[in-house]
């Protein structure tokens, strides 16, 4: 009866999102394109002169909704282009399930909008269902065209392996050149009458002190000076981890650095913070939920370092305790921060036309509204007289949110925020005013302090569907005995006489073939024209 209900609810919901998700009807193909209609404007507004209607799917996180859909900007485009839309907002909660039944199927809505929708291997794995988008952005988008143009590296983003553009990109306006960067409580400091650290020595030694000497003043023994895994820790050691992938640019070459001499010393280095009783004992176990509740203890501050966007992200009550410092210097003197030193502000499978779509012409025109500056940041943030204040010197300022609702969930809620097409040139950033005390202006403000030791990252390479096929059998064995062993040389020590084996191991787990297809990917990348 149990397989009966499941079968019965998988067909149901299959046949609900198809109907729903019909973008055109008649019995022409999917890749049939009908002549677009004779009031059709090549340039110019309207797009077209009688009203057309597109569907579009974009997906949220959780609960966020659509509020988004009902912004003065959007029905400015409406009105502006004659073309009306369809919106399908899916909530990330149960997309997963949804986009295998619509992949399956094959039956999609016009427009897709937004990289957490559909992913590379998504769009790879099913080309024909999207449209080559080349002759459009040539012949329909010039907005897009002069943005890559100026920026060429959002065309390289684009670029599949068969050397077309199925997906469009995205630069995104005001975005710091460093991720996440090291975070410390200057109370505990100032109490112990400690300097901030400076280098890996000196670092440690404000641990120790951290842990023996009760800086939050309870009385307790219950400070962990650092309690996370991941790659922030050992970035001192020159490893730079922006996606990871276990892949650094070393002298202008990819390199795979959990087999290098610098990540063998970045856990020489850890084994000696975990012998010290520095690290949290569960920094291995522990899930995110207990992660969380002890960066926000409610009784007292218990964690004194780490590696946030900002330092209010994570302490809750405690959080003005705490304060962002330069990036540690490691064992050759040197600083490094994880990040882009050209920004991290690009992104692509930001919108994509179905071979569903009648009228991709229209389509490409109506997208290309979205690569304008002041449709960028109204995109971003929110619309010019609701959340942005446009100046009479041309300058734009960000509105203060509503009593109760914090600056960042609020521009969720008027924008696609991080998703959709947009883009911001560089030279227009000077017009843009952020409060330099919180949210997008304060992480600018504290990214001065890491930006000039950014150093470029393995880009966000592209891979065949052969290659999707290939590499998660190889990156589920090869990423976990990775984790396995860091875990087991950072608790137990001994890496320079397991380091031979460590290797040999990875080596006959297929570590050769993974590297090929991932630096593959990346000359295929940094050819593109």
């Amino acid at each position: 009866m149990r397989k009966m209900h499941k079968t019965i609810t998988a067909i149901l919901l299959a046949t609900t999102l198809l109907a729903s998700l019909t973008a055109c009807k008649g019995d022409k193909g999917a890749n049939d394109v009908i002549s677009e209609p004779g009031d059709f404007n090549q340039v110019g507004l309207p797009i077209v002169n009688k009203p057309v209607t597109l569907k579009v799917l974009t997906v949220r996180w959780g609960s966020m909704g659509d509020n988004f859909t009902h912004s003065e900007w959007l029905k400015e485009l409406e009105e502006k282009t004659n073309v009306k839309i369809e919106w399908q907002v899916m909530s990330s909660n149960d997309w997963n399930e949804r986009k295998s039944i619509m992949l399956a199927s094959g039956t999609l809505p016009d427009i897709i909008i937004g990289s957490q929708t559909f992913g590379d291997s998504d769009i790879v794995n099913n080309l024909s269902l999207f449209r080559p988008l080349d002759d459009y952005i040539e012949q329909n988008m010039p907005n897009l065209k002069a943005a890559m143009q100026e920026t060429p590296e959002m065309k390289r983003i684009s670029t599949f392996p068969d050397g077309k553009i199925y997906s469009l990109p995205a630069r995104l306006p005001s975005r710091p050149k460093s991720s996440r960067q090291p975070v410390i409580n200057k109370t505990w400091l100032d109490k112990l009458g400690l300097k901030i650290p400076d280098t890996i020595d000196d670092l440690y030694n404000v641990f120790k002190a951290f842990k023996e000497q009760d800086p939050n003043g309870n009385g307790k023994q219950d400070e962990i000076p650092f309690i996370e895994t991941g790659n922030d820790l050992i970035s001192p050691f020159g490893i730079a981890d922006l996606n990871n992938n276990y892949m650094v640019i070393k002298d202008g070459e990819p390199v795979f650095y959990p087999v290098s001499e610098a990540y063998k010393e970045a856990l020489k280095w850890e084994n000696k913070l975990f012998e010290a009783g520095v690290l949290d004992d569960e920094i291995f176990t522990q899930d995110e939920t207990l992660r969380s509740a002890k960066f926000s203890n409610p009784d007292a501050p218990i964690v004194g370092f780490s590696y946030q966007w900002t330092p209010d992200a994570v302490f809750g009550k405690w959080s003005n305790q705490y304060m962002t410092i330069p990036p540690i210097a490691g064992p050759d003197g040197k600083r490094y921060t994880v990040g882009n030193p050209n920004g991290m502000n690009l992104s692509r499978n930001e919108l994509l036309i179905t071979t569903s779509c009648k009228y991709p012409e229209i389509a490409a025109r109506w997208a290309d509204q979205f690569y304008t500056n002041e449709a960028s940041i109204q995109n971003f943030w929110g619309a010019i007289g609701t959340v942005i204040k446009k100046n009479d010197d041309s300058t734009y300022m960000l509105m203060d949110p509503p009593a109760g609702t914090s600056a960042d969930a609020w521009y969720w809620e008027q924008s696609l925020r991080d998703f959709g097409p947009k883009y911001v040139s560089p030279s227009f950033e000077n017009k843009i005013i952020l409060n330099p005390n919180s949210g997008d202006g304060l992480k600018l403000q504290l990214d001065k302090l890491g930006s000039n030791y950014v150093k470029l990252p393995f880009p966000n390479v592209m891979y065949t569907a052969d290659e999707f096929k290939k590499l998660p059998t190889l990156t589920t064995d090869i990423d976990s005995y990775i984790n396995t062993m860091r875990a087991q040389f950072v608790m137990l020590g001994g890496v320079d006489e397991a380091w031979a084996d460590y290797v040999q191991q990875l080596r006959g787990m297929g570590l050769d073939q993974m590297v090929k297809i991932r630096t593959n990917a990346y000359s295929r990348y940094m050819n593109v024209e």
